[in-house]
């Protein structure tokens, strides 16, 4: 349903989209090639980066498309709702996401490690002892000897360097978007381009970081269960930091165009969800993994 742009429809239907199934071709090659890459296919690296050139252009189409709509006037109040709800949804399966990994960690840590070491296993892994990390001092991680020695990773300076940034980030957000519901754009724009360049560092940070991981300390993803959670856990949150850090700086691109006002501005509220919610789980993550 076509509108004119001073209309603002109690509900705004777009015209069908080729987008969702562009989308979906994309998200089949990152996912296929990442199945072969791990197999051993070297070819495979090439699918998973053409596929995610197909999917950062098509979501770089259908962004452009929605902001069009929106600046245009085509967007009500039913549709605001919409992107709430929308969003709401799509952080609670973020925190489903995470939460499947912190209860991953807490099982090998509570259970599984702790069973190894139990009597049940003594005759068959007599010099493994039950503790967490599994390198520790005396213990054998690895019956086979196929986990090579690493140390684990404390949680000075790097880790905790990232964590003043995170927060100083959610600080300088906020100032943001207090100034910007008062209408100060120039402050604003000040205070989002602080967040951005705070994320950012944040993100060459945790590289440097595991850099030093894997050539100082031998800590590598097939070290072992300690090894898997801790890539897994913070490797994905960083991906998750990187999209965060490229949300905001794409609103802050808007807020330079003149998009958003003092009281319409949900793109920017989206974005500053998700990355409190980054915040968050990054403190869960530091306390959980680095101290405990």
């Amino acid at each position: 349903m076509s509108t004119s742009a001073t209309a603002t429809p109690n509900y705004y239907v777009p015209q069908p989209s080729r987008h969702p199934a562009f989308m979906a071709v994309g998200l089949l090659l990152v996912i296929f090639g990442a199945s072969q890459w791990i197999n051993g296919a070297d070819w495979a690296k090439w699918v998973v980066a053409a596929g995610f050139l197909w999917v950062f252009t098509v979501m770089f189409q259908w962004f452009r498309d929605s902001i069009g709509e929106s600046e245009s006037g085509q967007y009500g109040h039913r549709i605001d709702i919409s992107y709430r709800w929308a969003m709401s949804w799509f952080i609670f399966s973020e925190v489903m996401f995470f939460g499947a990994f912190f209860t991953a960690l807490w099982w090998m840590r509570s259970h599984s490690v702790p069973a190894l070491g139990g009597v049940d296993n003594a005759l068959l892994w007599p010099d493994f002892k039950g503790v967490w990390p599994t390198m520790a001092p005396g213990s054998t991680a690895s019956p086979a000897n196929i986990i090579e020695p690493f140390q684990t990773m404390t949680p000075f300076w790097l880790p905790t360097i990232n964590t003043a940034l995170l927060l100083s980030s959610g600080v300088t957000l906020t100032v943001a978007h207090h100034a910007l519901r008062e209408n100060h754009r120039g402050r604003t724009i000040a205070f989002m381009w602080m967040t951005v360049l705070l994320g950012a560092t944040f993100v060459c940070v945790q590289g440097y970081e595991y850099f030093h991981a894997y050539h100082e300390l031998n800590l590598k993803l097939s070290s072992g269960a300690y090894g898997s959670t801790f890539f897994m856990l913070t490797g994905f949150h960083g991906f998750h930091v990187l999209v965060g850090m490229l949300m905001l700086l794409f609103i802050t691109i808007r807020l330079m165009k003149g998009h958003f006002t003092a009281d319409r501005h949900f793109g920017f509220e989206g974005a500053a969800w998700y990355w409190h919610f980054v915040d968050v789980v990054w403190l869960g993550l530091y306390t959980l993994v680095y101290w405990l």
